[in-house]
């Protein structure tokens, strides 16, 4: 085992402080990876603070990987020392299921491994931490390469954010000419306005706050509507093909389900702490409207994610944090004062 430097939480209400964990001493399909750079994610501050259940102390939260590679197994392939890679929000899988044999490992039957705070199966049951750390080992199967040229600090919020959105943008084969809803402007929206404007569609933002209109459009939306406006929900009733709803806080969708076009879906993304109002069976039988959910996607459709957005210059928009300011921008986050991420500069553990 290799100890390094991270910051830890000791409980749901201690903040964070300097810690040391320990890493396995890579195997034979395993690469160690020296973490720059990791991603603050909202789900961050949810595991941390027990908002989703009890997490498992002390933990390391991040599952917003990139680094360099600094040891490779024997059997690995595929990989170098000195490669820029990423590592996402799993490290592993059961890799029998019929979900992973397809390539969908977020959904393994099986029950994969996330990047912190679960029980690592495969290596001897440990609890899985995670990337505000100085480095990790991982499986290679779990490892994405981060194309040349990509701003590796920028690049990060997309192994999260980014797969999120651009997994059911795929999944619904949108493309150009679709119109497509954006519900919310925080870190997962301003992805999916990025991409699904990568993709040809035309987007239109939904937000409760009409001073974000300037911001969205310089993402690349075409149309920004306060939601909270009756006049503007009824001027685009009927008009989307489909809406990625990435708000975590408790709301109703059916003002947003009217704006649907016939065959149209909206896809849950954010996850609220506690249960939505009820969605009206009417609205989604009359226009055979969908209403599904969403989360993260496979390794393959990450790399998939990554090559598209190097492609076409699509990175986060970040703001730096050095790891003795996580505290405040937890609180920031909660507070939705960040445009749109949060990245935490590793070399500052």
């Amino acid at each position: 085992m290799t100890e390094v430097k991270a910051y830890a939480a000791n409980s749901a209400t201690s903040g964070f402080a300097p810690s040391t964990i320990k890493r396995r001493e890579p195997g034979a399909h395993d690469v160690e990876i020296s973490i720059e750079f990791c991603g603050l994610c909202h789900s961050d501050v949810h595991s941390i603070r027990s908002e989703w259940g009890p997490a498992k102390y002390p933990l390391v939260p991040g599952h917003e990987i990139v680094g360099t590679v600094s040891r490779i197994g024997d059997a690995v392939e595929g990989f170098s020392v000195g490669q820029r890679v990423g590592v996402g929000c799993l490290v592993d899988s059961c890799r029998e299921c019929d979900s992973c044999l397809e390539g969908f490992e977020q959904y393994c039957e099986g029950g994969n491994v996330g990047t912190y705070g679960v029980v690592d199966r495969r290596n001897g049951g440990a609890i899985t931490q995670g990337g505000y750390s100085q480095g990790i080992v991982v499986d290679e199967n779990y490892v994405l390469r981060i194309p040349d040229g990509m701003d590796p600090a920028a690049a990060a919020p997309l192994l999260c954010a980014g797969v999120t959105t651009y997994s059911p943008l795929s999944y619904l084969d949108v493309q150009e000419g679709d119109k497509v809803g954006v519900v919310g402007l925080g870190g997962l929206g301003h992805m999916a306005v990025k991409i699904a404007k990568a993709l040809g569609a035309t987007v239109t933002v939904f937000t409760t706050s009409p001073d974000k209109e300037v911001a969205a459009k310089d993402l690349g939306a075409d149309a920004v509507v306060v939601s909270t406006d009756a006049a503007q929900m009824a001027a685009v009733k009927g008009s989307l093909n489909a809406i990625l709803d990435t708000v975590a806080a408790v709301h109703d969708i059916n003002a947003y389900l009217r704006t649907l076009a016939r065959d149209g879906a909206l896809i849950q993304l954010g996850l609220p702490p506690t249960d939505m109002p009820p969605v009206d069976p009417g609205l989604l039988i009359r226009k055979r409207l969908a209403y599904g959910g969403s989360v993260i996607g496979g390794i393959a459709e990450t790399q998939e994610m990554l090559d598209f957005c190097a492609e076409h210059g699509i990175v986060s928009d970040i703001e730096m944090v050095t790891a003795a300011d996580l505290d405040n921008a937890y609180d920031r986050m909660v507070a939705g004062d960040v445009r749109y991420r949060f990245v935490l500069d590793n070399s500052t553990i």
